[in-house]
């Protein structure tokens, strides 16, 4: 297949908390796409109709009014018309959630990720959760809180079911926005309620202490089990995205009855969920090495930090490699 012949769109920016992660991931897989000679147009859907003329401009300051409705006219548009493929680099709401798939179906686009369905339940991390329990695949306890809770009562059923300390965050953000590790009740009704100012629902976790471990599932291959040692208590955003504030190491240095396991579980919550192409599946590993799989992240980061990248790496694939399988095996 001759790339310079593909037209591949660059979708990147958008509406939510992450448009300056998602900016951040695009950059670097518009150098990537670049070099392996495809044809290239960078999109910021949030713009609409009022793209910026400067490809450098995507990159800087917002520079043009951003809403929801912006998606609809621009993937509408004639800009879209040579568009073989659409190469997903958004992060959040609008991105993540099934609803930017929806639209370049209706349109009759291939876009790399997953599909509707399988992205909406990814960003669900409520359904997530139930698809893994379904599928006998470890998962942190949970209940969860909407507009017009009862504190008294939401803390009562904490320490029914889990206790403290307890993990409260948004039901479909992603980059540890919104999160709160709550040591105490007195905690709580503010982390609900900043959890509740980014989504219509609050998910309330059992906090496991432990290990910070991810595999990456490639076009039905896990790769190799990634540690994650954030500086901070916990890997919060910052420590996502700053250079310097985690270590990472892969392999990660777990036994190889571990390994096998995290990798199998992987492939079994990247099934649960319907994913294609590739995703991250996100774990803990207790002091007595039991997992649970925490979330899936159906379009994961690929900035200079990311993680699948660092993966991939490991397993011997380059990160234009995996750029380039990954449009590939959209146009299949």
């Amino acid at each position: 297949m001759d790339n310079s012949k593909i037209t591949v769109a660059l979708i990147l920016g958008g509406t939510s908390p992450e448009r300056e992660v998602s900016k951040a991931t695009g950059k670097s897989i518009l150098t990537a796409l670049r070099s392996l000679n495809y044809k290239v147009k960078v999109v910021d859907p949030a713009y609409g109709l009022n793209q910026p003329k400067n490809e450098e401009d995507y990159f800087g300051k917002d520079c043009a009014p951003m809403t929801n409705k912006n998606y609809v006219e621009i993937i509408n548009s004639p800009l879209f018309d040579d568009v073989d493929c659409a190469f997903l680099a958004l992060h959040g709401k609008w991105g993540e959630d099934g609803t930017i798939q929806s639209l370049f179906e209706l349109r009759g686009i291939k876009y790399t990720g997953s599909n509707v369905v399988s992205s909406a339940l990814g960003m669900n991390k409520e359904m997530t959760k139930i698809m893994l329990q379904y599928r006998r695949v470890d998962t942190p306890k949970w209940l969860t809180a909407s507009m017009g809770y009862d504190p008294k009562t939401i803390i009562k059923e904490i320490k029914t079911k889990f206790g403290f300390p307890c993990v409260i965050k948004p039901n479909d953000q992603g980059s540890t926005i919104g999160l709160t590790i709550c040591g105490n009740e007195e905690m709580v009704e503010e982390a609900v309620n900043k959890a509740l100012a980014l989504s219509k629902t609050a998910l309330i976790e059992e906090y496991i202490p432990g290990r910070e471990l991810t595999v990456a599932v490639l076009e039905q291959q896990p790769l190799p089990v990634l540690e994650i040692k954030p500086k901070h208590t916990y890997y919060d955003y910052e420590c996502k995205y700053t250079s310097g504030m985690s270590e990472y190491e892969v392999p990660a240095k777990v036994s190889p009855e571990i390994f096998k396991y995290l990798q199998a579980q992987a492939l079994i919550a990247f099934n649960a969920v319907g994913c294609e192409s590739y995703s991250r599946i996100d774990f803990r590993l207790t002091p007595e090495e039991k997992a649970y799989c925490l979330e899936i992240n159906t379009l994961p980061g690929m900035t200079s930090t990311s993680l699948v990248p660092k993966m991939a790496k490991a397993a011997g694939i380059t990160f234009e490699e995996l750029i380039d399988r990954i449009v590939k095996y959209s146009l299949k």
